[in-house]
């Protein structure tokens, strides 16, 4: 598939005398076979990187965008963002990461629950708001997933 988008750009004509623009439009086919990791792999790098933020005190929207601009998907970002806050509220402590050897139990459930599976945390009984709220984060996520590049689906 490929994905075409439109740019409207500008451009000056004329070296004398009063300069016109003129408005014309471009087609760039923008290649959509580039190398992208997968989902579970996008939201585990999401939740590290936020939970890094998070414990070094810095704000974790922009340090989201940069890493997800890298995977071509910084729309994800406020997404993640808020989906990794109210996913911890959840939790009720500290969202907690793995090591390079593998997944945190917190990880593995967030991934489960984005693929539309696994049970919203038991905490939650108790919080009918907040479950609610994080059950409308996931559904927004996972759109935003789908509408992320191809290879991410």
């Amino acid at each position: 598939m490929r994905i075409i988008r439109k740019y409207d750009i500008g451009l000056v004509t004329g070296f004398e005398g009063p300069q016109t623009k003129e408005k014309t439009m471009m087609h760039v086919a923008i290649d959509g076979t580039a190398v992208s990791p997968d989902r579970a792999e996008l939201a585990t790098a999401a939740a590290r990187c936020w939970r890094s933020a998070r414990d070094k005190g810095e704000a974790t929207q922009p340090r989201l965008h940069a890493l997800l601009s890298e995977r071509r998907c910084p729309m994800l970002a406020a997404a993640f963002d808020s989906l990794l806050n109210l996913y911890e509220q959840a939790l009720d402590h500290p969202f907690a990461v793995g090591s390079a050897d593998g997944l945190s139990e917190d990880e593995i459930r967030l991934a489960k629950l984005l693929g539309g599976g696994g049970s919203v945390p038991g905490c939650l009984a108790a919080k009918e708001g907040a479950a609610t709220a994080l059950d409308c984060a996931l559904c927004s996520t996972r759109i935003l997933l789908t509408l992320a590049p191809r290879d991410l689906q």
